[in-house]
């Protein structure tokens, strides 16, 4: 039987529902759980960066004119740092994480499954 860890204090929704994923299937080393703290921060970012997304619209205006939204642009860095960071893990992502498709996993080993 595993005990889970408890989430890191400040995460917010999303990055909770990483966390209780990834911690009930797997056991974490600290270097592990460290990467998967930085993970679920990642998801935070990217579930307010979209609510500003949301808020603001696609474009927003600019002294040259309609621009597009900056979140975009910092969205999709964020999902690629959120999917390098599982791949180390070799976790997968959440369905709503939406992230690149990966390059394969030569070289990542499995965390250890709690079971």
């Amino acid at each position: 039987m595993t005990t889970s860890r408890r989430a890191p204090a400040g995460l917010g929704a999303p990055g909770r529902k990483l966390w209780n994923a990834v911690t009930e299937e797997f056991e974490l080393a600290e270097h592990e759980a460290a990467q998967l703290e930085e993970s679920c921060r990642i998801r935070d970012t990217i579930a307010a960066l979209r609510k500003q997304l949301k808020e603001d619209g696609t474009m927003i205006p600019s002294s040259q004119g309609a621009r597009l939204h900056p979140a975009i642009t910092e969205i999709r860095q964020q999902q690629l740092a959120l999917a390098r960071l599982l791949a180390t893990l070799s976790v997968p992502g959440l369905e709503e994480d939406d992230l690149p498709a990966s390059r394969g996993t030569r070289g990542v080993y499995p965390l250890r499954s709690a079971s």
